[in-house]
């Protein structure tokens, strides 16, 4: 089997479906999926060829918990073999319960942890400032419970009163935070100097023309809301 053969959208369940066994928390993976596959289809500047060019925008995944749907747009898009894919949590696969920047190709950080990639995001953000690099863009896709963790507050800060025009945060809402935001999500990112906009996590158009929305001396905030089930 080969990524030519399972590259398109429709094909992500099939490859979703290549991991068995435990553990695999399927609705938290599937929460991510659209969002994933709009950035890798349509958005960031990165491709297994240019993986490791110092221009190419960054993708870190905080929501690394259940990473089935990452390991699939991954396939899909040539970085990953498919047929690793079904050696999924194996003894001495690659593919992880959380994706380690060592053994997955593309994979910008190790995540699992949740509530640091967005303040990694920050920083990578600032490192690539730092070198002159001005081309490259950085993403990170958080779930709407990491949010609860004080370190991105403290992201969420700094981000909008440096103005880091160059990062860009995609938050799953699936109504899973403990302790809620009020005002909203979206709210609390503008209120810290952020464009923000909240979308369906499922319409295509709307999440590419949300991660597109030209934000100048402005980090953006894309909030995806999904069904609270996935």
């Amino acid at each position: 089997m080969s990524t030519t053969t399972l590259s398109r959208y429709a094909d992500l369940p099939a490859l979703i479906g290549l991991m068995t066994g435990d553990e695999k928390h399927q609705a938290a993976a599937e929460s991510t999926l659209d969002a994933l596959w709009v950035l890798y289809d349509r958005v960031l500047d990165i491709t297994p060829e240019t993986a490791d060019h110092p221009d190419r925008d960054r993708f870190l995944l905080s929501k690394g918990h259940g990473p089935a749907a990452y390991y699939a747009v991954l396939a899909a898009k040539g970085f990953l073999d498919v047929r690793t894919l079904r050696r999924w949590a194996e003894f001495d696969s690659p593919l992880g319960h959380h994706p380690d920047r060592v053994l997955v190709p593309g994979a910008e950080i190790g995540s699992g942890s949740l509530g640091h990639g967005l303040g990694l995001g920050v920083g990578v953000h600032l490192g690539l400032r730092a070198q002159g690099r001005t081309t490259p863009r950085v993403f990170v896709l958080v779930g709407d419970a990491e949010l609860d963790e004080g370190s991105n507050h403290e992201a969420i800060a700094v981000a909008g009163r440096l103005g880091l025009d160059g990062l860009t945060a995609i938050v799953i809402d699936n109504r899973s935070a403990t302790h809620g935001w009020p005002g909203g999500i979206t709210e609390r990112f503008a209120r810290e100097g952020w464009a923000a906009r909240s979308v369906s996590g499922r319409d295509h158009t709307s999440l590419y023309e949300a991660l597109t929305l030209p934000h100048r001396g402005r980090p953006l905030a894309v909030v995806a809301r999904v069904n609270p089930k996935g």
